[in-house]
């Protein structure tokens, strides 16, 4: 079994993902005419001020710091120490280049997920890749194939592995057992992901944007402290990703190591085109209403993950005098960076900050786990089966080694992120389509409204009482 595992792995992410989430990247960045660069206004319009909702759904800026809870989690920290370790400064140039072809997918799979979206068991929205490749692909079969990938991957599997780090940090941090963490941590968890996706996008809204606020005013504090060093590092980045400087420390490959393991770290962080933002996406009440609102929220969610937070650690790392050790590496050398800069208080910090990019991660996975549970047909009985599972998860990975299943979990995202690269592009004339139809409205004046009786063309599979 555990050959086939590794198999399917290789397959998926030494060849299908890493060259098709950029090649899909890079299709709708020129499809969508560079949509991420002449429309970077607009992603910041769709989520200021958009704090409306109704009864059915979330608003845009929940939705946002749901997606983000999923998207920034101890790989901020920990797998961006690695990317250096292995590639170099220069790794951190190829993270920014994927991250802003993938804020173009981003932004596609959730338009999609907006467009295609239902009103689930209590009225509530549901939506995501099942949707639309039940409703616009017509496959259900494969929808269920994706939605059963999502369950094992981002519900179960990946938040054993974010308690792990929990743990581990809590316990080097402050010598409490890993079982106590574990148990803590899943009652804090049941009491949020009992109170369904309206409590999660509650404390969300809260958390995210505190945890991620004080994390870049830590960065930036070092940025202002080491002031003269900052072009030399900037320019660094940049020499090291065409192999025109010198790697430091344990290094070697040069150019190659340095974008594979940047594009490696910069696709797994931002989750662009996975298939896994899409799900909140779709819960949301656009504001505008409009189906690319949204598409363009998710789009300024890799933004913040990739370019603000994942940089944020790599200029703190290299802004320290630890790189050269080729003994640290993931979040020992984040803790080292840290304490170079703001002394005992800082490998503290850093723990402080797994806990909560962890936590937070667990319980924004756990949200789209559900949309799948209810896409399946799953109702009230399975998505309190999903809650006990997901806690019971928690508590084991804390206590346990993850690394074999954490391999599954590979395979599983691998699968759900293949199918949804090939729905999108199917669905790619929808995207352009719709875009076309918010530009074009934004371009006139108006306010972007989408109403299903004047497009009559596209989408049979679209909720019209939803876009009436």
């Amino acid at each position: 079994m555990n050959a086939i595992i590794d198999f399917l792995n290789t397959i998926f992410w030494g060849y299908v993902l890493i060259y098709g989430l950029l090649a899909v990247g890079v299709y709708f960045t020129v499809r969508l005419g560079f949509i991420q660069f002449r429309h970077f206004a607009e992603m910041w319009r769709c989520v200021i001020g958009s704090g409306e909702t109704d009864r059915d759904g979330i608003s845009p800026f929940q939705a946002l710091t749901v997606s983000l809870a999923s998207r920034v989690g101890t790989g901020n920290i920990a797998g961006v120490a690695v990317a250096l370790t292995l590639g170099g400064p220069g790794a951190i140039f190829w993270m920014w280049m994927v991250a802003l072809v993938g804020m173009a997918t981003a932004y596609a799979e959730s338009t999609l997920a907006q467009l295609y979206k239902v009103h689930g068991p209590g009225g509530m929205y549901r939506g995501g890749p099942a949707y639309y490749i039940a409703r616009g692909l017509g496959q259900p079969w494969l929808a269920a194939i994706f939605s059963v990938a999502l369950i094992l991957s981002f519900g179960l599997i990946f938040n054993a592995v974010q308690a792990n780090s929990i743990a581990e940090a809590v316990e080097r941090s402050f010598g409490i057992n890993k079982a106590l963490v574990g148990v803590a941590v899943a009652a804090l968890t049941a009491v949020i992901i009992f109170g369904g996706i309206p409590q999660i996008a509650r404390v969300a809204e809260k958390v995210v944007p505190a945890m991620a606020g004080l994390y870049l005013l830590a960065a930036v504090i070092v940025l202002v402290m080491n002031a003269g060093e900052v072009p030399g590092i900037l320019v660094g980045i940049v020499k090291s990703a065409f192999g025109l400087q010198e790697a430091v420390g344990g290094v070697a490959g040069g150019v190659m190591a340095a974008a594979l393991n940047g594009i490696k770290r910069g696709l797994f962080s931002n989750e662009a085109g996975m298939g896994s933002a899409p799900n909140i996406a779709a819960v949301a009440t656009p504001d505008p209403h409009h189906p690319s609102s949204q598409g363009f929220v998710q789009a300024l969610g890799v933004f913040i993950d990739t370019l603000l937070i994942c940089t944020a650690t790599a200029v703190m790392i290299l802004l320290a005098d630890v790189m050269p050790s080729a003994e640290l590496t993931g979040v020992n050398l984040t803790q080292a960076a840290l304490t170079d800069h703001f002394g005992g208080f800082g490998g503290i910090f850093v723990a402080i900050a797994i806990f909560f990019f962890a936590f937070t991660s667990i319980i924004g996975n756990y949200s789209y786990a559900e949309n799948a549970v209810v896409f399946l047909g799953g109702g009230t009985t399975g998505i309190l089966v999903l809650r006990v599972a997901a806690l019971a998860m928690v508590i084991w990975g804390a206590m346990q080694a993850v690394s074999t299943v954490f391999n599954f979990a590979d395979a599983s995202m691998g699968l759900m992120a293949t199918i949804n690269l090939i729905a999108i592009v199917a669905l790619s004339g929808t995207i352009t389509y719709v875009t076309r139809d918010y530009v074009r409205q934004r371009k006139s004046g108006q306010e972007p409204k989408f109403h299903i009786a004047d497009h009559p063309e596209i989408a049979p599979g679209v909720t019209r009482e939803i876009w009436k």
